[in-house]
């Protein structure tokens, strides 16, 4: 079966540095994307959500483990999904660059492949549909969280 592969992208007038704040942080996810729920199942090299954490996450009946393979700060989050769909080899990378006019430019790429012959088209478009709202959340996010992280008195 074939590679199937998915791009999204979206800008936001946020820095890269809040915008891979919100990434890296799974408990914001709820705020900004589709899931619903996260927990993490294991902590990861710098704890608890470095490289190897695993984060499940649940959003209706569909719970997920993702595992974190790359951390660059303020620049890359890689992670692999390792249950939760009928797919094997699921790799999904978020890159932060800055946009010409300011703020980041979010592009968000996955790719996997089908466990079941024929059913890559419909996953695919799920899974696109999917991560548009997780890009466009985070991006319509990042501003607010920006703005109170702004807001907080200095220490």
């Amino acid at each position: 079966m074939r590679r199937r592969h998915i791009n999204v992208s979206a800008v936001t007038p946020a820095p890269a540095e809040t915008v891979y704040a919100l990434l890296a942080d799974s408990t914001t996810w709820p705020r900004w994307s589709p899931i619903e729920s996260v927990e993490l199942e294991r902590e990861g090299d710098a704890a608890p959500e470095g490289v190897g954490a695993i984060r499940v996450n649940r959003m209706g009946r569909t719970t997920g483990r993702d595992e974190i393979l790359v951390l660059e700060p303020n620049r890359r989050l890689v992670y692999a999904t390792l249950s939760g769909l009928p797919i094997v080899d699921y790799i999904g990378e978020v890159e932060l660059e800055p946009a010409p006019d300011g703020g980041t430019v979010i592009r968000w790429h996955s790719s996997f492949v089908p466990k079941v012959r024929g059913t890559g088209w419909i996953l695919q478009c799920g899974l696109r549909r999917f991560l548009a709202r997780c890009v466009h959340g985070l991006a319509q996010y990042s501003p607010v969280a920006n703005h109170q992280e702004s807001m907080r008195p200095a220490k």
